[in-house]
Order: structure tokens, then C-alpha cells, then sequence
């Protein structure tokens, strides 16, 4: 099978929306230090569905769910019909692959489990596995780097939008970028054969972030749940909102971007808590 999506675009703007660490549990009440995270999860879709921003598809970047039950992945895809768009995911640190792809898929909804975008006649996005399995941190192994470089050779007048979910940038917060990807040169010198890579994208991390590697756009996107606090040594929650991101990759190689968080609803952490 195809590991390939075309999308036949009616503009010269692709426009997407990212959605990522919704961290569901089994049970509808699972919480995540203090925050119902399907709650929460229904709140993002909610006031993305209400906002006037016309994207193409979704991308959900990984830890979809916290517990590896089947029920919150169904529930995954129950929750995401309401957008009535296809929507593309890869796995985060605590996803269980095996049940992503047998349940991530269109038989259960508008998911596909595709991982290469052809978007119009100017770009692709090239969606990676950086999971490790058990651990928290993340690693590009030789397969992803070699499909990686097959696809950027394969398609050298396509701008490239790379997305995985280990995070390269630092937060500033120790506890945290311990559990970056850890072998970062290794996709740089993959990267560094091409010049059509405009950007890098990923979730992982429980916040915002815009700013360059390499002279590459990098985004970082806040979770739909819980929220972690920048520049912290030690383990800390924030107390601004859940959130999502929005894109549009231009026919020129740009990329506009900007973050939304929710307004009509507030979900607060237990802040005393010192880890999870």
C-alpha cells in the first residue's frame, strides 16, 4: 500500500491545522494532573471548528493517548469527525503503534495513516516516527532518515515541511529537554543535501514556540490538554490554555503560521504536582 496521500489543491495557499498531545485515557473523566483531557480535547475542536481560518486537513503530532487503550484511540476518532477533514498522525513518546494502525484509519473515520503529503503542485510534508519505544526521548532511526532523504531526492521542486514529535530547539527547562531528539545532526546532515526544506514542525513539549534551526522556520505547538512551563529547571505546569496551530504553506515557499488557544473555556493543572 501507497504510503503516499495526493491532495488536489484549490489554491495556491495550503492551509492546515495541528493538533497534538491530547494524552486520553480509556475512561471519558481521565485526568492528566488535574485536567480532563478529553474535556479539554473537545474544547480545542470546538473553537477550532467556530473560527473562521479554512485549512485543507488536520495533522495530530503524537501522544494521542496516554494509556495505550483502544477505547481512547476510538475515542480519538470520534472526537476528530466532527472537523470533516482527512486527518494525518504520527506517534508521540507514549502512543502504542500496533493500535494506532489498526485503529487510526479511514475505517473508523477521516484518519489515514499516510505519512507523505503531495500538496498541490509546490510542496509535501514528510511526517517521521521519532519514537522510542518505552522511553521518553526521541530517535530517528536509519529507516526514517533514508525514507527521509529518498523522498526530499525524489521531489526536488516540492518545498518540504518535515513533522515528527520530539521537539529539537531547547526549552530552556532541563527536565524537558532531556527528551529532545537525540539524534538531531543526524537529520541535519539529511536536510543539508537539499535546499527545498522550508520548515520543521512538532508538538511534544506543552508549548508555544517559533524560531530557527539550521535557517530553518521550526514551530513547536501547545498541547490540547496540560501546559508546561518554559525556562524551568525543574518540573513546572503553566496556566495558559490549550491550543492549536495553524499554517499555510505559499506557493513561494513561505510559511505563515500562528497559535490560538482557547477562549471560552479554562482548564487549570494542579500546579502542585512535580511531574507525571
Amino acid at each position: 500500500m501507497s504510503n503516499t496521500y495526493i491532495y488536489e489543491a484549490d489554491s495556491d495557499v495550503i492551509r492546515f491545522v495541528q493538533i497534538t498531545d491530547p494524552h486520553l485515557f480509556k475512561g471519558e473523566q481521565g485526568e492528566l494532573l488535574g485536567v480532563n483531557t478529553q474535556q479539554s480535547l473537545t474544547q480545542v475542536l470546538t473553537e477550532l471548528k467556530e473560527n473562521q481560518f479554512n485549512y485543507d486537513f488536520v495533522l495530530a503530532t503524537g501522544d494521542i493517548v496516554q494509556d495505550s487503550s483502544e477505547e481512547a484511540y476510538l475515542r480519538f476518532c470520534k472526537s476528530v469527525q466532527q472537523l470533516d477533514k482527512m486527518v494525518f498522525w504520527i506517534p508521540g513518546n507514549h502512543d502504542f503503534q500496533p493500535k494506532m494502525f489498526d485503529i487510526l484509519v479511514q475505517e473508523h473515520g477521516n484518519l489515514s495513516p499516510k505519512k507523505h503529503l503531495l500538496l498541490g503542485d509546490k510542496w509535501q510534508i514528510l511526517m517521521l516516527d521519532s519514537q522510542v519505544f518505552g522511553v521518553p526521548h526521541g530517535q530517528l532511526g536509519q529507516y526514517q532518515l533514508e525514507w527521509l532523504d529518498s523522498k526530499l531526492k525524489d521531489n526536488p521542486d516540492r518545498y518540504s515541511l518535515v513533522v515528527l514529535h520530539h521537539h529539537i530547539l531547547p526549552t530552556h527547562s532541563s527536565w524537558l529537554d532531556q527528551h529532545n531528539l537525540r539524534n538531531a545532526h543526524e537529520l541535519a546532515q539529511v536536510l543539508a543535501q537539499y535546499d527545498n526544506v522550508r520548515g520543521i514542525l512538532y508538538g511534544h513539549i506543552h508549548q508555544a514556540m517559533d524560531g530557527t534551526w539550521k535557517d530553518y522556520q521550526i514551530m513547536a505547538t501547545p498541547s490540547t490538554c496540560i501546559q508546561f512551563k518554559p525556562d524551568s529547571n525543574v518540573f513546572a505546569l503553566d496556566t495558559l490554555q490549550p491550543g492549536w496551530r495553524e499554517v499555510e504553506l505559499h506557493s513561494d515557499g513561505s510559511i505563515i503560521t500562528r497559535v490560538n488557544r482557547i477562549q471560552k473555556a479554562s482548564f487549570l493543572p494542579n500546579m502542585q504536582e512535580d511531574g507525571y
